[in-house]
Order: C-alpha cells, then sequence, then structure tokens
C-alpha cells in the first residue's frame, strides 16, 4: 500500500468548545491511539480528504509528520472517521500509530474483477456481498485491495473467502465459508398485462312469445281470434 503523508499538530485543549475552536480556525480535532497514551492533534481537513479520495477501503497507511519538521515521522493508520450528518463536513479523525514489524488487523477492500459467465452469458446480477475483509499483516503488507476472479460463476453460485487469493504475508480473518460475491437470476419480467376480456358472447334471445289476446268483455270469441290473427301479420 502507498504510504500518504500527513501533518499534524499538538493540541491542548480538549472538549467540545476546543473542537469548535478548532474547527472555525479550518481544523479538526484528532486523536493518535498505540503509544503510552492517547495523543491529541488537530490535522487540516482537506489534507485527509485528499488522502481518502478515491481510496478503495477504510484503512489507510500514512506517515506522520509533525507541524515544523519537529521528531521523526511515524507510521500510523485511519482508524476512524466522523462527518457531520447534515453538512458532511470533516470532524474528527481518529489514528493508529503502528510499528514496521509488528502485524495489525485492517479492513481491505475486495474488488471484483473479470465478467461473471452468469451475467454475461445468462442476464444474471452481480452481487457484491462482502465489500471489505479483516486482515491481519505487517504495515508494510497492507494490499490496496484484495481481488475476487468472478468470472467463472454461474447463475445462483458464489465465491466465498476460501476461494480468495491474498498476497504472501497477508492472512483473512474471516470466516472461510462466507460469501463474497454471487450471481442473482435476472429481475423477474413483470407479468404480461392481462388479455382484454373477450367480447362478451352474444346474448341468446328467447323468441318473442305471443300470448292470446283474451276477448275484452263483450267481444265474441271470433272477433277476439281475428285480432290475434291480425297481430301476427
Amino acid at each position: 500500500m502507498e504510504m500518504q503523508e500527513l501533518t499534524i499538530t499538538s493540541r491542548e485543549g480538549t472538549g467540545k468548545q476546543a473542537a469548535k475552536r478548532l474547527r472555525r480556525q479550518g481544523r479538526v480535532p484528532g486523536i493518535i491511539y498505540g503509544g503510552v497514551a492517547p495523543e491529541p492533534v488537530s490535522v487540516d481537513p482537506r489534507a485527509v480528504l485528499r488522502i481518502i479520495h478515491g481510496h478503495e477501503g477504510t484503512t489507510q497507511l500514512l506517515t506522520l509528520k509533525a507541524e515544523g519538521g519537529n521528531g521523526a515521522a511515524r507510521m500510523a493508520v485511519i482508524r476512524d472517521l466522523q462527518f457531520d450528518p447534515v453538512s458532511e463536513h470533516l470532524l474528527h479523525v481518529d489514528l493508529q500509530e503502528v510499528s514496521a514489524d509488528r502485524a495489525i488487523t485492517v479492513r481491505v477492500a475486495v474488488h471484483p474483477v473479470g465478467e461473471a459467465v452468469g451475467v454475461k452469458d445468462q442476464k444474471g446480477i452481480l452481487n457484491l456481498v462482502l465489500h471489505e475483509l479483516d486482515v491481519s499483516c505487517l504495515p508494510g503488507q497492507i494490499p490496496e485491495r484484495i481481488d475476487a476472479d468472478v468470472t467463472p460463476l454461474h447463475i445462483s453460485e458464489l465465491l466465498t473467502v476460501a476461494d480468495l487469493r491474498v498476497p504472501e504475508g497477508v492472512r483473512i480473518l474471516n470466516d472461510g465459508g462466507q460469501a463474497v460475491v454471487t450471481v442473482r437470476p435476472p429481475m423477474a419480467e413483470e407479468a404480461p398485462a392481462a388479455a382484454a376480456p373477450e367480447a362478451a358472447a352474444a346474448v341468446t334471445t328467447e323468441p318473442e312469445v305471443l300470448t292470446e289476446r283474451k276477448p275484452k268483455e263483450g267481444e265474441e270469441p271470433a272477433k277476439a281470434d281475428e285480432s290475434k290473427r291480425a297481430a301476427k301479420k
């Protein structure tokens, strides 16, 4: 992993008010762990943002230099960054000093490599389940990322932690059976719109039933029959 350089300045005051004063001055508070006691410092937030810009994973190896060139350079990693949830401005930095000859535990990004068969030929969807891995190694051996070759994966197949290849001196701490990448089946196509209802079946009309007209009061039956025959014409 390429080492970045960060200039630090010792700070005296601690607490919310001191932190606010620092931010008004264009700096942010930080803490360096790993020594005899936590060391309060301040840093330029723009320098921190430049260091993490475009970097995969949450671990970044740094060379710490005191402002004014006082003291020897030290090696450290960024352990935590706190941002304002509304403005997204950097608020605080946690650093851990490390030794070149002592292994540390860090998180390294997983980077899919290749095009899965299940995506290319079967229209599946690549799903990165594990974005980072916990690894143990010497500070100088921290990899920039760990590549995961997804080329042979078909739909419903997965790549596990045990399938990954890591550089010499790097040990993955995650469980070997943990899924790293899978290929999901394609999204179900929308069900076709319901077929338009068939034209209503023709209504079968019953033949008109002509009932015999009853003779009017005082009318002779014969005349009634004549009226009935006239109605049929």
